[in-house]
């Protein structure tokens, strides 16, 4: 099949398995996309789909045909790119990748698994991503650093690269509150520190310990002194954020991305 005709094809094949009523769930989750850029295809199904398209010629073809269509075209593609094995190959598609990703639940699904074993050469990376401009980059950098560096590889360092990222993205804001709410639960001394020496902006602090709360990992002693910690900050506008951030559009507690994936 010419590589033209790719495209076409996928989005047939895909439109065959679609839910209508997990298309309009999506489309509410991720308020960000446009709903007619979301298909509606269950995730185990696409998985199945994925495994067997990963092994057909055209796989390598597809990951040239940046940017997609559809948000499944997306997940498609950072899973191929995740399931990469050799570690040069991968992280050259995962920056050719990531200025497409445009939005968190792609991001976050974007799990390269090579990127595991190579912990070493992965830190000297993470500091461009959360430097960069796009925002989806920069929650992606965030999400390697709790992923793969609050165990064995744990530094605090990391800790203030996190608090030192000023992207005032509502998706960025929300995986830095992400991340320090799970070193909370890895490692409670090292990201207590952050929180008694008034670190984060009020939003972040607040949302933070918010999810810490919801985290079956913390201790109910840890959690009473996290309670105290976020009643007794004054909110207060930041310097570095001025005004407290909200998604591009309204998202209910029902619906919330970051109450769907709890650290």
């Amino acid at each position: 099949m010419a590589k033209t005709d790719l495209p076409q094809r996928l989005e047939k094949e895909l439109r065959a398995i679609t839910d209508p009523a997990y298309q309009a769930f999506q489309a509410r989750l991720i308020p960000t996309l446009p709903p007619g850029t979301i298909l509606g295809v269950r995730t185990p199904k696409l998985r199945e789909y994925a495994r067997h398209f990963m092994h057909t010629p055209e796989a390598a073809d597809f990951l040239r045909l940046l940017p997609h269509r559809f948000y499944e075209e997306n997940l498609l593609h950072v899973w191929l790119v995740g399931a990469i094995t050799d570690y040069k190959e991968c992280l050259a598609a995962t920056d050719r990748t990531l200025p497409f990703v445009d939005n968190w639940a792609v991001c976050d699904t974007f799990t390269p698994k090579v990127f595991a074993r190579r912990h070493q050469e992965l830190i000297k990376e993470i500091p461009r991503w959360l430097d960069a401009a796009h925002p989806y980059t920069v929650r992606f950098g965030l999400s390697m650093l709790m992923r793969h560096y609050l165990d064995d590889d744990f530094c605090p360092e990391y800790l203030d690269w996190a608090v030192a990222v000023k992207n005032p993205n509502y998706y960025v804001k929300m995986m830095v509150a992400w991340y320090i709410a799970t070193a909370l639960a890895k490692q409670y001394d090292a990201a207590l520190r952050l929180l008694e020496e008034d670190r984060l902006d009020p939003w972040t602090h607040r949302r933070a310990i918010q999810k810490s709360l919801e985290s079956f990992r913390i201790t109910p002693e840890h959690k009473t002194y996290l309670r105290a910690l976020r009643n007794a900050r004054v909110p207060k506008r930041h310097p570095a954020f001025p005004s407290i951030p909200s998604p591009p559009r309204l998202i209910s507690r029902q619906t919330n991305p970051e109450k769907e994936i709890k650290p």
